[in-house]
């Protein structure tokens, strides 16, 4: 079953520190957030606790990247 993140977690508090600072001038604060959010809950239940982390941190990256370049 997946779970509805309405707090960030652990790996959500991290991935948005490092891409905050990345996409910081480029992409509002609230579509980098909103954006970790939602590849934290597509990402539930889908890959190994252990690799969460990066799992999610990639994910994030790519379609906000994708977002910029789009834009």
């Amino acid at each position: 079953m997946i779970t509805q993140h309405s707090q960030p977690d652990q790996y959500c508090r991290e991935a948005l520190g490092r891409l905050t600072a990345e996409f910081r001038g480029v992409l509002p604060q609230e579509v980098v957030t909103g954006t970790v959010l939602a590849a934290r809950r597509d990402l539930e239940g889908q890959v190994a606790r252990e690799a969460l982390a990066e799992m999610l941190h990639h994910l994030a990256h790519h379609r906000l990247d994708r977002l910029r370049t789009d834009g």
